[in-house]
């Protein structure tokens, strides 16, 4: 063998062009004995190692070069390493393939120590700038790991270069999240006459798929059809992958039925599409097609159609692609197991789920324990879910951003702080995920300034992040906040979404908004075309009616096209809140046609609206409904609001029967309910009960010491009633002054009792003065059986007509012209004495006037209240 081999090689041609085309079909195909007995397969790249060695004069660059590739194209990348290594000992020179090759090789490991020596050789051996190859190579590989700057700094120092340097180049940024340096160095690059190839448009059009630019990525469209790639398989794949992320399915569709040819990932990707847009009914129509056009489905288009029927809670489909994947040998596939287990989860199989994800222990990776702990989650067993969160780490698996922000979700039980110290130690609050994750479990605790903290940290904020931050400023009720951080949001170029709109509309909802303010972002809210959808006019349905506009509230329900269970509760619930029963009763019999699921919070919204009218008979039957025909389970408010149903009605015998019957403990909200109507109704033995009750239950409530001294004072207890605040000084609790606003030209105004604060404090004074000398005139006395002071009737006459809510009223009056309607707000319950007067003003001044206080809205007009004069 050796005579015969040193005969070919010394003869007409040179060594180096032998050996690069003869050598490895001789090493492959040549008859050969076995070595000293052992039996060497020469296809096998280890068997063929040995006759290799052997070979003499292995010193040609060439000779090498067809190892090292064939190395490199068989993925045994430590084989390259080491006879590149071993090559660089024997002395044999490198050229520009040599490098090439192993540097390629390096970037598949990633490892960027290795690299920038390899760098260094290229540079001494003078092929880093004169090579395109060479220095296409270094570009790659510093891309690969994610030295971007480096890559930079090599592709701007190459004197030339072409389309695959280009691509490199681009992918690298692509897969860095630089989505926006990708499209400007494709544009640069067509200004230099580079000519873009199949892999350079999937690398960009990639980049637009991630920014959502969708006239971006027609433009970019349009050029890859310009350049012949409209049949090339994995462009049109990144083109429907594109226009699904941009939300234009439609397009994604049109791409894929003009395919001259397509493979499993076109219609994983179509499928996969359709899914992200809320059309999983049609992505199993394409799965359905895939069987017949393609036959043999892949590993990848189970997982992605169990995440369908995970999507749809279709199990008897899941359970048979179950089937097919033990049938056809995927049950250790780590995604499609997980999917599988995933699915299980969502359809409330949490049995299964366990089973799937505890025999698959060879596979169990980050993503399948995030997986199970949200199933967990889902299915309300918190407390396994924490115990496979610590096993996960026990098993040396390091949660990653999902599995956080799933046990920050998961509920009460679990506080942020057990988790924000372990996402610390991960690094992981700066990531938009995390930390949007972490902020809303602060804001659920009504942490705002935690939540605020959290947010400032956290780096690239999304619009999910903003939406976040304007949810919890909006469950804390603070509206200059949130107006705060969306016009900071606007300026910094982040446009927002339906939900964004929808939780600053929320905000404006709160008590110290002004009235207009809400207004304003329903006029936003057009200009972004989210008028229309349902988070966004549901929101604007329960703001009009708790700003006291149920007008608005109404016709903006009437437009809504698809309406769900939130816009029928809060259209109920306005009407109920504003007095107007039967609307609400009317509204929700349309719902029980409509077919809409009812909730606890629908009956307790119409009951709610019974109560305020004193509907007794019709707020029994709903109550019985709830129980009887819908089978939900009453909590401690529909008791309580069926408590204030029989107590405002009088019908206290039936309340105690009712608080009897009641299968839990009674709360503070249903024994401050009767201790309100024992107050109305002036029973002193029952409202002494319910105090004592109520201050068993919250010892530290002002509003329980002063109903009970007003119940004293009313029934002229002056002893008793100077018990009741001696115990309360004693305890140091104090009285909870009463306020009332009114907004006047985008300014909220605020008094209390005997104001004297505002700088027209001497007008608001003469106003009221006039008023009530004119109402008497009208008839008008008041009523100081309301003042529940043991003071002469003058003082008392006096107290009366300087209550909060009559210095706004009468700051509104001067304040406004003829005919303005006012909208005035009050945290206390208005007094009789203020009704009556309000009633009148509103005829005698011919003023629409719109009171809230603390548990309804007062409509006042010609004389006359919504409320019946029953509150």
């Amino acid at each position: 063998m050796t005579t015969a081999m040193s005969g070919l090689l010394h003869g007409l041609k040179n060594a180096a062009t032998f050996a690069l085309e003869k050598v490895p079909r001789l090493l492959a195909t040549l008859p050969l004995p076995a070595w000293r007995g052992d039996v060497v397969d020469l296809r096998d790249p280890p068997g063929a190692r040995r006759p290799f060695d052997e070979i003499p004069l292995r010193q040609s660059a060439a000779c090498s070069n067809r190892v090292l590739l064939d190395y490199a194209k068989r993925g045994m990348v430590w084989d390259t390493l080491h006879h590149f290594s071993a090559t660089r000992r024997g002395g044999v020179r490198v050229d520009g393939a040599t490098l090439s090759c192993v540097l390629k090789v390096c970037g598949s490991l990633t490892d960027r120590v290795l690299g920038e020596q390899l760098h260094c050789l290229c540079v001494k051996c003078g092929y880093d700038r004169g090579e395109i190859s060479v220095g296409t190579s270094l570009v790659d590989m510093y891309m690969k790991c994610c030295s971007i700057r480096e890559g930079r700094d090599v592709f701007e120092g190459m004197p030339k270069k072409n389309v695959v340097t280009w691509t490199s180049l681009l992918t690298g940024y692509a897969q860095g999240g630089m989505h926006s340096e990708v499209m400007a160095l494709f544009f640069r690059m067509r200004a230099e006459g580079i000519w873009p190839n199949p892999f350079t448009f999937a690398s960009v059009i990639s980049a637009v798929a991630s920014q959502g630019e969708l006239d971006l990525g027609q433009r970019v469209h349009a050029q890859s059809v310009k350049f012949g790639c409209r049949s090339t398989v994995f462009v049109c794949n990144s083109l429907m992958n594109m226009y699904a992320k941009c939300g234009v399915v439609e397009e994604a569709k049109s791409v894929f039925y003009w395919m001259e040819t397509r493979d499993m990932v076109s219609w994983n990707t179509l499928m996969a599409g359709l899914q992200l847009n809320d059309r999983e009914l049609e992505a199993l129509q394409v799965f359905h097609e895939s069987q017949f056009s393609m036959g043999t489905l892949t590993q990848s288009t189970y997982a992605t159609v169990i995440k369908l029927c995970a999507n749809l809670k279709h199990l008897a489909l899941a359970r048979q692609l179950h089937s097919c994947v033990l049938k056809h040998g995927f049950h250790l596939a780590g995604n499609v197991m997980t999917a599988l287990s995933d699915v299980y989860s969502k359809c409330g199989e949490l049995v299964d789920a366990l089973n799937i994800f505890l025999t698959t222990t060879g596979s169990q990776n980050v993503v399948s324990w995030t997986a199970i702990i949200s199933g967990c989650i889902q299915n309300g067993d918190i407390p396994l879910a924490a115990v496979f969160f610590n096993r996960m780490r026990e098993d040396s698996i390091e949660p990653n951003e999902f599995t956080y922000s799933a046990m920050l979700k998961a509920s009460l039980q679990i506080l942020p702080l057990q988790i924000h110290a372990q996402v610390i130690k991960a690094n992981h609050q700066h990531i938009p995920y995390v930390g949007t994750a972490l902020l809303s479990s602060y804001s659920k605790f009504g942490s705002t300034e935690e939540a605020l903290s959290i947010f400032r940290m956290i780096d690239q904020k999304d619009v999910v992040a903003w939406s976040a931050m304007l949810s919890c400023y909006a469950q804390a009720g603070d509206c200059e906040g949130a107006v705060y951080l969306f016009i900071k949001m606007a300026i910094q170029g982040m446009k927002p979404n339906e939900y964004t709109i929808s939780s600053v509309i929320d905000a404006c909802a709160c008590p110290s908004a002004g009235v207009d303010q809400g207004r304003q972002f329903h006029a936003i809210s057009i200009k972004y075309r989210y008028h229309d959808a349902i988070c966004v006019s549901s929101a604007l349905v329960s703001m009009y009616s708790r700003k006291g506009n149920i007008e608005s509230a109404r016709i903006v329900f009437e437009r809504q096209r698809d309406r769900d269970l939130v816009s029928w509760n809060s259209m109920i619930s306005g009407y109920a809140q504003h007095g107007y029963s039967m609307k609400a009763i009317e509204t929700f019999q349309q719902m029980e046609a409509a077919g809409i699921e009812i909730d606890g919070i629908t009956f307790l919204a119409v009951i709610m609206g019974c109560t305020h009218n004193g509907l007794v008979a019709e707020g029994q039957h709903y109550f019985d409904s709830m129980v009887r025909d819908h089978k939900i389970s009453p909590t401690m408010e529909h008791y309580a609001c069926m408590v204030d149903l029989y107590s405002r009605a009088g019908k206290l015998d039936e309340t105690m029967s009712l608080i009897g019957d009641m299968p839990f403990p009674a709360g503070a909200m249903v024994w401050h309910t009767l201790l309100g109507a024992c107050r109305v109704h002036k029973n002193v033995e029952l409202g002494k009960f319910a105090a004592d009750r109520l201050l068993s239950l919250e010892p530290h409530d002002s509003a329980t010491y002063v109903l009970l001294s007003n119940i004293y004072a009313a029934a002229g207890k002056w002893k008793e009633r100077d018990e009741v605040r001696k115990l309360m000084d004693s305890r140091k609790v104090k009285k909870e002054a009463g306020c009332s606003w009114i907004q006047i030209k985008n300014k909220v105004h605020s008094f209390i009792a005997f104001d004297k604060s505002h700088p027209m404090s001497d007008q608001i004074y003469a106003k009221l003065k006039a008023m009530t000398n004119r109402l008497k005139q009208e008839g008008y006395s008041p009523n100081t059986s309301f003042v529940l002071h043991d003071m002469t009737e003058e003082q008392k006459e006096a107290m009366l007509v300087t209550h909060s809510e009559r210095l706004a009223l009468a700051f509104g009056l001067i304040a406004t012209p003829p005919g303005t309607p006012l909208q005035i707000v009050k945290n206390l319950r208005v007094c009789g004495d203020c009704h009556m007067v309000m009633k009148m003003v509103s005829m005698t001044e011919d003023r629409e006037i719109i009171m809230r206080d603390c548990s309804r809205f007062h409509h006042f007009n010609a004389g006359a209240c919504s409320c019946g004069d029953f509150w």
